[in-house]
């Protein structure tokens, strides 16, 4: 029996698991910028933008990917919240233990990422916007659907406030502005250093100062809009859309949020690649248009996996529907090899490749992560990260 007639017999969906894979692959595609290259340009410097189609993958990435893979992949963080409280209760257990176990899991596994691997952790938010998630685990569909909206346009107005004070300091105080940009210069002449041709030692060291300096400001731009898509998780549970494939919103998502979303999204990817820096309101006000258009795309990026559960089963879909199951370990992975890939005491490709060979790296590390996940599926019920989470949460369970 195929591991896609398995789940379906145990009462589970499988659009879960090619949501994952998708936002798995997705994430790569953004992530593998931070890896390769200071963050000067939106994770990319200007050495990496030199050719065309180097500009034109950084383009496509962002248009595509960039605030829409981590949205999804917190839309079915909130998915695996209600699907966690309707196996406890089922089990006639208490749900609250385990709940806290499993968010204190996540925090010992960011640590790891962001000690060995990766400045840019998610896991940490998750764990925090996790939290506040357990305050909504008795609300309505409608009552999460209506905080989901209010704290996705805080999102938005804190993104586009952002651009207008950079827009503003560069009218009214260029002098404070092209300090700011110069000291940007010189940390990521610091960082440079560092990643190129530091030891191990020296890479944990600075990876680490450098989440500790940027974790609030990750917060203020992805956080609000985590938890939103957490409670858009949640209520397609709590009002069956999730298991109703056939159900009009998601025709609606993919005939009319998608092309919305896509053309908001390439207006945004546009303005990023206009800027020169960070410090550039062209870079903030691309990002502010992405964020907005994000909502649109995911959903129909959705809209399309749901109707791809609906396809006839073949090699493919078993292929990424299974290495959707272990996503922890396929995040961790695709962090660990892109470590090893980039930095000095590895193999020493940082800074040294354009924006087009660094993501088509991500896609081949992307698709090997979730290869991995998958093939070890054939032989075992769960990933190996996944068993040790799940160890830990059930641990003294009754």
């Amino acid at each position: 029996m195929s591991y896609l007639q398995e789940t379906r017999d145990a009462g589970r969906h499988v659009f879960p698991d090619l949501a994952r894979a998708w936002a798995l692959f997705g994430i790569a595609l953004v992530n593998v910028a931070i890896f390769a290259w200071p963050m000067m340009k939106g994770g990319y410097a200007g050495g990496a933008l030199e050719t065309g189609i180097d500009q034109a993958a950084f383009f496509g990435v962002n248009a595509l990917f960039t605030m829409k893979s981590y949205t999804l992949f917190s839309f079915m963080f909130g998915v695996g919240f209600a699907y966690q409280m309707s196996s406890a209760e089922r089990a006639g257990t208490g749900f609250a233990g385990r709940y806290w176990r499993r968010i204190i899991g996540l925090f010992f596994f960011a640590a790891i990422n962001i000690t060995l691997f990766f400045q840019g952790d998610i896991l940490f938010i998750y764990g925090v916007l996790g939290s506040l998630l357990f305050l909504f685990r008795k609300s309505s569909s409608k009552i999460l659907i209506r905080w989901a909206v209010a704290f996705y346009i805080v999102q938005i107005l804190l993104i586009f406030a952002f651009a207008g004070f950079m827009a503003m300091g560069q009218a009214f105080a260029p002098e404070e502005m092209a300090a700011g940009a110069a000291q940007m210069a010189e940390k990521g002449a610091e960082m440079y250093a560092v990643y190129s041709a530091g030891t191990f030692t020296e890479t944990v060291i600075a990876r680490t100062t450098e989440w500790a300096n940027s974790i609030f400001f990750l917060f203020l731009i992805q956080g609000w809009g985590a938890l939103s898509f957490f409670l858009f998780g949640l209520a397609a549970v709590r009002n069956d859309t999730i298991a109703k494939p056939n159900a009009r919103f998601w025709e609606t998502s993919r005939r009319i949020y998608l092309p919305i979303g896509l053309i908001i999204g390439a207006a945004g990817a546009w303005c990023m690649a206009q800027a020169t820096s960070m410090m550039d309101p062209m870079m903030m006000l691309g990002t502010g248009l992405i964020t907005l258009g994000s909502p649109f795309s995911t959903a129909g990026y959705l809209g399309f996996i749901v109707k791809w559960s609906l396809a006839a089963d073949g090699p493919i879909k078993t292929f990424f529907a299974r290495g959707g199951t272990a996503s922890l370990t396929a995040y961790l992975m695709q962090n660990m090899l892109f470590t090893l890939v980039f930095y000095g005491f590895a193999l020493g490709l940082y800074a040294k490749l354009g924006a087009a060979s660094v993501i088509g790296i991500a896609a081949v590390v992307a698709v090997f992560s979730i290869a991995f996940t998958s093939l070890w599926r054939v032989r075992f019920k769960r990933g190996p990260l996944e068993y040790l989470l799940r160890g830990f949460t059930y641990w003294g369970a009754r």
